[in-house]
């Protein structure tokens, strides 16, 4: 089913949240799976959707799970999602929302290759194409990747050779962990408006998109963090003022450069980037955190992985399916508080 602009209108602000889900069955109900959730990080169950009820059970990072439904939180906090799990609840902001959809492989591979975007919790990433050789990263759900090479190991499985735009070095994944985007997939909405503005506001976390005026996405998203008290106003790492789309690129391997500091972070994959300022600050999908609507990057824009898909095929300039990213001026974006 095509997703009309104006249900991705109504119901984008709620797919940030993660509230489309039901509410959680009563304990005697029969329960259905409505999601698979995966931990960003450690996190606790508890009992009740607060944190000052009992923890119940501690999930190490990248542990999968079911998710039965959403319950609104107890407590006076800015996210008030929970998901409710087999015995009791947990957050949502370090939950990555995920799916297991295993795909059809083919060993064909286009001169410069062909995006990808992982279909699975996570893909265990090999140095060579086979499960003799070593582990490399752990590629996350929704994360985008050029492929380069197959090859097919002893077994007969097919694997896939991904190219670190930052690393210069291969990665292997299985095949069927990976879905191949299309050209029909990443086609541009409403290519014929020329009038599209985005406007980012850091008090409100807000991103908002307009055509002609007229506000087309509304959602939150999660800006820069305050790094310091100016005159009584904070200024966040995310520069105000007026700028315009630079360049695109579907993926990208994002990472600090000091090894040493406490906010090291090395993001392999980073979805539908949309470059607005000279030294690197970006639109782009998140899949570390699900808690938009507090600032929470180092300047970048953060957004759920298809709202930044949506406003990737929606700015401009448009990038060329074949092209692994452009440069050129294009969508006008203001930065205000």
């Amino acid at each position: 089913m095509r997703t009309t602009r104006r249900t991705f209108l109504k119901y984008s602000g709620l797919a940030a949240a993660g509230l489309w889900l039901p509410p959680p069955p009563p304990d005697e109900a029969p329960r259905r799976v409505e999601q698979l959730g995966r931990a960003v990080r450690g996190l606790y169950i508890y009992a009740r959707p607060s944190f000052q009820s009992e923890q119940l059970n501690f999930l190490p990072a990248d542990t999968v799970f079911n998710i039965y439904g959403s319950a609104e939180a107890e407590d006076d906090a800015p996210n008030k999602v929970w998901w409710r799990v087999r015995r009791g609840f947990v957050h949502s902001a370090p939950v990555q929302l995920v799916r297991w959809q295993p795909q059809p492989v083919s060993r064909d591979v286009p001169d410069g290759g062909f995006l990808g975007e992982v279909s699975v919790p996570y893909a265990a990433s090999r140095l060579g194409p086979g499960s003799a050789y070593k582990f490399g990263y752990r590629f996350y759900y929704g994360t985008t990747h050029w492929i380069t090479r197959t090859a097919e190991d002893e077994g007969g499985q097919v694997w896939y050779g991904i190219y670190g735009d930052r690393t210069q070095a291969f990665n292997w994944v299985p095949g069927e962990h990976i879905h191949r985007l299309t050209a029909d997939e990443l086609s541009p909405l409403t290519p014929e408006v020329q009038d599209k503005r985005i406007a980012i506001s850091l008090e409100q976390q807000r991103f908002q998109c307009f055509e002609n005026g007229q506000l087309v996405l509304d959602t939150p998203c999660s800006t820069g963090v305050p790094l310091r008290r100016e005159n009584g106003q904070l200024i966040y790492g995310t520069p105000i003022g007026e700028w315009q789309v630079i360049r695109k690129r579907a993926s990208r391997h994002m990472a600090g450069d000091d090894l040493a500091a406490d906010d090291f972070f090395d993001l392999p994959g980073v979805p539908w980037v949309s470059y607005i300022h000279w030294w690197g600050v970006a639109i782009h999908g998140t899949y570390w955190h699900n808690d938009f609507g507090r600032p929470r990057s180092h300047g970048c824009i953060n957004l759920p992985n298809e709202m930044a898909k949506w406003v990737y095929r929606w700015t401009t300039p448009v990038v060329p399916f074949e092209r692994e990213q452009l440069e050129a001026k294009g969508t006008a974006v203001v930065v205000d508080y």
